[in-house]
């Protein structure tokens, strides 16, 4: 697990960030770690949001925050009704962030 030189409390909230602003926008550029941190967080909501059921929109609104909690229930979930995995996709950028050299991602829904 990374842990982005955070504590656990800022980092969960980090996270939970970067999975909204992915859900919202539905691509990111991100770093290479970022995009592999939340890309399982986002496809397990998706999983969850396909069961169509009351327990699990209460669930992703304690996980994400409530706009993009709905979005994922009512709008992105139904495309991916006959797929089992992989909803998400990584792509590398060339080229590297200026002032640490990190490697550059693009992550969006497939």
């Amino acid at each position: 697990m990374r842990k982005f030189h955070k504590k656990k409390g800022p980092r969960k909230l980090f996270l939970k960030t970067l999975a909204h602003n992915l859900i919202m926008k539905e691509k990111i550029e991100t770093t290479e770690a970022k995009a592999k941190s939340i890309r399982p967080i986002v496809e397990k909501g998706i999983t969850l949001a396909k069961k169509n059921n009351l327990a699990s929109l209460r669930l992703l609104l304690s996980r994400f925050t409530k706009d993009s909690a709905n979005k994922l229930y009512y709008e992105i979930a139904p495309k991916y009704k006959s797929r089992n995995s992989g909803y998400l996709r990584i792509l590398k950028i060339g080229g590297q962030r200026k002032r640490d050299a990190a490697p550059k991602a693009l992550i969006e829904f497939v």
